[in-house]
Order: structure tokens, then C-alpha cells, then sequence
């Protein structure tokens, strides 16, 4: 039987680093896509499958989506750039910003975590929220979505540029944000 809510062991995952608004991991923002793969390559053998359009008859195809399904991550592109990042709560790397793990924990200890940063900063410069109470860190550049796990909700972190903070949630296509 195949088991869709196995969550891997942190131990088991990729350790990576948040710099914030700037990039998550070996990937920066504005990046290519083939300068993401380049990133990726000696973290998976995988490759990058890419979804594509054509805005015109005659335009070359552009990437707007990247998808690393066994390392756990979907990655978003405007203009070819690098946008978001989107790691999945089930299997993707194990993210930290400030010593906290951001991927696949309860939403309310990861929300009272931002809470408890955001008493340490200027106020109203540190928290927003997005539709259905989403909290997002503005100083952090990501957005704690949630992903679904048999009975319970885990984090899985959007990570964001700053130009996306003017209007984070038309940022990125609505099939980035869960539906949980």
C-alpha cells in the first residue's frame, strides 16, 4: 500500500539555511532556471521538469514553474527569474532561519515563534497576514503555508523576494498557496 502521508525524519532530509529575501539554500532569487539546476545538481540527481507557456504565437517558451518532486521542492518563475520557492512539508529539506526548523512543524509553534521575533522588532514591520490567517514575516521573506499530512497540518514554507511583499498574495499563481 502506498503511504501518501509519510513525513521524512529531519535527520533524513537536506539541512539548508534561510538568507532572508535573498535566497533558501544553494538557490538565490533571480536565479535562471538552468542556473537553478546547476545549484541543485549536486544536491540531487534529479532533474528539473519544467512547466512552460507561450505568450505569443511566434515567443520562444517561457518557464514559470519548476518542480524537484523527490527532493520536495516547487520553485516559481516570473520572467525567467527565480521568484519563490515552495518546500514541501512531507519531504523537502529541512530549512532554518534563526536557529528555528521551518518545514513540517505544527503552524501555531512556528506562528507563536514569528510572534515572539516580531515583539523584538519595530512595530508593525515584521508580521503580515494572508488570507485564512496565513502569517508571513516580512523581514524573514516567507510565508508559513501549511500542507496536509493524514489527520494533521505541517509548515511548508513559501520563501519569497522582497519585491513580493507589496503584494504577496497575487505574487506567485494561485496553485502555489495550499488549499488546506
Amino acid at each position: 500500500m502506498f503511504k501518501w502521508w509519510n513525513v521524512v525524519p529531519d535527520e533524513e532530509r537536506p539541512h539548508w539555511t534561510l538568507d532572508p529575501l535573498v535566497g533558501v539554500g544553494p538557490l538565490r532569487f533571480d536565479m535562471s532556471p538552468d542556473e537553478v539546476s546547476q545549484a541543485l545538481s549536486s544536491a540531487t540527481a534529479e532533474n528539473q521538469q519544467y512547466t512552460r507557456h507561450q505568450p505569443a504565437p511566434d515567443a520562444a517558451h517561457i518557464v514559470d514553474e519548476g518542480d524537484y518532486r523527490k527532493l520536495g521542492l516547487k520553485l516559481y518563475y516570473r520572467k525567467e527569474r527565480l521568484a519563490g520557492v515552495v518546500v514541501d512539508a512531507l519531504t523537502g529539506p529541512q530549512v532554518f532561519a534563526d536557529g528555528m526548523a521551518l518545514v513540517g512543524r505544527a503552524p501555531s509553534v512556528l506562528e507563536q515563534w514569528m510572534l515572539d521575533r516580531a515583539e523584538a522588532r519595530e512595530p508593525y514591520t515584521e508580521l503580515s497576514y494572508m488570507d485564512a490567517g496565513v502569517p508571513a514575516s516580512n523581514t524573514l521573506g516567507v510565508v508559513i503555508d501549511v500542507q496536509r499530512a493524514g489527520d494533521h497540518l505541517l509548515t511548508r514554507p513559501v520563501f519569497i523576494p522582497p519585491e513580493a511583499l507589496d503584494d504577496l498574495s497575487h505574487w506567485l499563481p494561485r496553485e502555489a498557496w495550499s488549499v488546506c
